[in-house]
């Protein structure tokens, strides 16, 4: 299944992350791919923010992980791979226990670990084309 948003300014977010989350009530696992700049996590505040996360949403580039904690759905955890070297650190750091749980995982730059993504992760995609920005979610069946 594919379904895309296009839109033009970042004030526009909120209402898309609502319907994401309706559109998709059981999803969970969602790796986010698109140039540095685009949008991801700005996308993850809205539906973090939609989720009704108490947690300031922040992009998770030096930690490499942020959590964050909603009374509505419990942790969302955000994942940033972007200053990984190589798939070992991602073992490391114990990403098995955050992946295969039952919590949110939005993942940025999911090129980086991209084997240890399971068949349960959605590929979200955002670009930029004639002046729109376009977020295309595809979900495996």
């Amino acid at each position: 299944m594919i379904k895309s948003w296009s839109f033009k300014s970042e004030s526009e977010l909120p209402l898309i992350a609502s319907e994401f989350i309706q559109a998709f009530p059981d999803l969970k696992k969602v790796a986010l791919y698109g140039k540095m700049g685009i949008g991801k996590t700005t996308f993850i505040k809205a539906i973090c923010q939609n989720l009704d996360a108490e947690d300031q949403v922040s992009s998770p580039s030096f930690s490499i992980i942020n959590e964050y904690f909603s009374n509505k759905c419990g942790s969302i955890y955000h994942f940033d791979f972007y200053r990984l070297e190589e798939e070992q650190e991602a073992y490391d750091m114990g990403y098995e226990e955050y992946f295969y749980s039952d919590s949110y995982c939005f993942v940025e730059w999911p090129e980086r670990i991209a084997s240890l993504l399971s068949a349960d992760f959605a590929n979200l995609y955002m670009e930029e084309k004639d002046g729109n920005r376009i977020i295309k979610i595809e979900i495996h069946d």
